[in-house]
């Protein structure tokens, strides 16, 4: 299937590592231009190298905290690139704690990292999108909007509003041709799941190696899902050949959430 990335303008947030770099490999491998953003120069730098090294596409690296200075990031992002059609808002999880480990500040924290954070860079990407004929923002967020984590009560809270944004924004501006989506990833082997799971072994007194063998055993393929399986579902969701496909909270979490809705 011809996905029709080719020459399309992306900026990939949080994507020196892990699911934001996968999605970004994804789209240039597809021919689609990368703009991608984390807040290590150095790793953000040699994530960029990598992915044109293995693509032949051009990606760019634009370093910056996405609480700090989203609008930054899309102006220089749509500087780079000439324009933007593509937007992926994702940023690094809060920590994993108990519900009275965290004070006010804690939420807040939360808050402005899972939620407005998405706010402010779909905001500022907002006029460059509109001058796009195949605009399309894909939000980050977990399968745990419908099915709660264990300890893991801000993630589990604040990404819940995400996903209200992305469907009130689907409904409010799909009039303008521009869609709107959210990708709900369940375990997937990346570096923040071992940091995940490094706190749970410490909580458990047990070893990474067994908290991710027993984790795997909630998927009905008793593993984690790999990177690029995530991508794909995600590069799918941001093409035009999913024109039709807005305000979708999609799973991608090998069985592991088992309800029906």
């Amino acid at each position: 299937m011809d996905l029709q990335l080719q020459g399309k303008r992306a900026l990939v947030t949080g994507a020196s590592r892990g699911l934001g770099y996968a999605i970004a490999l994804g789209l240039a491998r597809e021919g689609a231009s990368v703009a991608i953003n984390s807040r290590d120069p150095e790793k953000l730098q040699a994530a960029a190298q990598a992915v044109a090294a293995q693509t032949g596409a051009a990606a760019f690296a634009i370093p910056g905290s996405v609480t700090d200075i989203p609008e930054q990031i899309v102006a220089d992002a749509a500087a780079i690139l000439g324009g933007l059609d593509l937007l992926v808002t994702n940023a690094g999880g809060p920590p994993a704690v108990s519900f009275e480990s965290f004070d006010d500040a804690g939420w807040l924290k939360a808050i402005d990292l899972s939620l407005m954070s998405h706010v402010r860079l779909i905001r500022a990407a907002l006029p460059h999108l509109r001058r796009s004929s195949a605009a399309s923002v894909l939000t980050v967020t977990s399968y745990s909007v419908r099915q709660p984590i264990p300890n893991l009560v801000l993630s589990n809270s604040v990404r819940g509003a995400t996903v209200g944004l992305t469907k009130s924004l689907a409904l409010e501006l799909g009039g303008e041709g521009m869609r709107f989506n959210s990708i709900l990833p369940a375990w997937t082997e990346t570096e923040r799941v071992v940091e995940l799971m490094t706190a749970r072994a410490k909580a458990n007194g047990t070893s990474v190696d067994e908290e991710i063998r027993k984790q795997s055993k909630e998927s009905v393929f008793g593993r984690m899902s790999s990177p690029e399986e995530f991508a794909n579902a995600a590069v799918f969701l941001l093409s035009p050949a999913a024109s039709y496909i807005t305000g979708v909270m999609l799973s991608v979490d090998g069985g592991m959430y088992k309800g029906t809705v």
